[in-house]
């Protein structure tokens, strides 16, 4: 039987990058993504709907988005999908929680602090800087 698990994300951070270290030295960092959908109902009205996202990177991407990613800032992020199971200690019951685990990133935007008096602006009208995940670390 085929699958397939790919995710193709782009969206602004809701909250500052979390970076920790695993006992073995790995960098993890946990993301809030939130991606927006705009659309019309059939009697005109515009409409926007946020969703959601959590998103973990691992070792030189996680460093990299907890050093220049800030809270608002654009993100483009492809990688696959995740479901952590667990049992809640507090009620007993199994608990689930549906992630992304990153394994490339964009930044988006100019630099913080960076110039702003750029003559033309890009063909895309952002700068982005691409990176990809060295290995794929599991959890």
């Amino acid at each position: 039987m085929a699958s397939f698990n790919k995710v193709i994300l782009l969206g602004n951070l809701t909250r500052d990058p979390e970076v920790r270290y695993t006992p073995k030295g790995s960098a993890v960092c946990d993301l809030g993504l939130a991606v927006n959908r705009n659309y019309t109902l059939d009697n005109g009205e515009k409409r926007e709907e946020v969703t959601f996202v959590d998103v973990v990177l691992w070792a030189r991407l996680a460093e990299i988005a907890g050093e220049y990613l800030k809270k608002g800032r654009p993100v483009f992020i492809e990688g696959r999908l995740q479901l952590d199971t667990w049992d809640d200690k507090q009620s007993g019951q199994k608990r689930s929680k549906l992630r992304v685990i990153g394994e490339t990133m964009q930044l988006l935007g100019s630099r913080p602090g960076g110039s702003s008096s750029r003559k033309r602006p890009s063909p895309v009208g952002t700068r982005a800087l691409t990176l990809t995940s060295a290995a794929d670390e599991a959890t």
